[in-house]
């Protein structure tokens, strides 16, 4: 049986969280919602698995299946948008292209395997740079994780027509994308993620064996932290865009 969401009290009017419980001291969660961690596996770390890590591992894995050599371009370098970097640079992607709208995040793209990346908001040619880079055809693989419409099309049109736009972000019901379709009868493919076809007692594990070994790094992805009563400052600071990943304390304050 499915719970029904929870729902608050905001100044008289209802506030539904959806179907994922958010910003709560307690949580009832079905077992087979759970994946079981070595209990040696740094907890601090753990939360990243809620999705930055394996939405992104999933999405070089399994939605975009980057080959080795192909080129990508990350439109978003957040949370999600990291960890795509790094997973293409595990499977050998070249060039590794990250594009923000603010140069802390540029800056972290370079940190987490990027091989290029462009500041949309202060270099205007960036897409022309981008095709000088990829060719004039576009990039085999181009995920957007921002749900902006505009970038969408943006992250169609620089897409090769054999190659794969992946949508990670999800755009407004009233957000709307206008596409020419045309190529999608041929070799070109548009794909939404939902987050990245991940596995989590599958690809969990596997990641954790990663990290235990090197191959794969997590710490570095929170640049900051606060308790849980400070939630209102990690929203603000989250909205400006100059943090990476925020770990909440849902203990006492840090």
């Amino acid at each position: 049986m499915q719970a029904d969401p929870p729902a608050y009290d905001w100044n008289g009017r209802k506030v539904n969280a959806g179907w994922v419980t958010t910003f709560n001291d307690e949580a009832i969660v079905s077992e087979n919602r759970l994946t079981v961690i070595p209990p040696d596996f740094d907890l601090r770390l753990a939360p990243l698995f809620g999705c930055a890590v394996t939405t992104a591992v999933g999405v070089v894995n399994n939605d975009a299946a980057l080959k080795i050599g192909q080129s990508i371009v990350v439109i978003g370098v957040g949370g999600v948008g990291l960890n795509i970097v790094q997973a293409a640079g595990m499977v050998s992607a070249f060039p590794i292209i990250g594009v923000d709208i603010h140069e802390t995040k540029t800056q972290m793209a370079r940190q987490w395997g990027a091989t290029h990346v462009f500041n949309a908001s202060t270099t205007p040619d960036y897409l022309a740079q981008i095709r000088t880079l990829v060719g004039p055809q576009g990039a085999d693989v181009v995920v957007d994780t921002t749900g902006n419409a505009r970038v969408i099309e943006t992250a169609y049109e620089l897409t090769h027509a054999d190659g794969r736009t992946i949508l990670v972000g999800v755009p407004r019901k009233d957000d709307k994308a206008s596409l020419y379709t045309l190529p999608l009868h041929f070799k070109k493919i548009l794909k939404g993620s939902h987050g990245g076809s991940c596995v989590p007692d599958v690809d969990i594990p596997r990641l954790i064996r990663l990290i235990g070994q090197g191959r794969m790094k997590l710490e570095g992805l929170f640049t900051h932290e606060f308790s849980l009563d400070q939630i209102n400052d990690a929203l603000g600071l989250f909205r400006s865009g100059e943090a990476g990943r925020i770990l909440i304390n849902m203990g006492n304050a840090p």
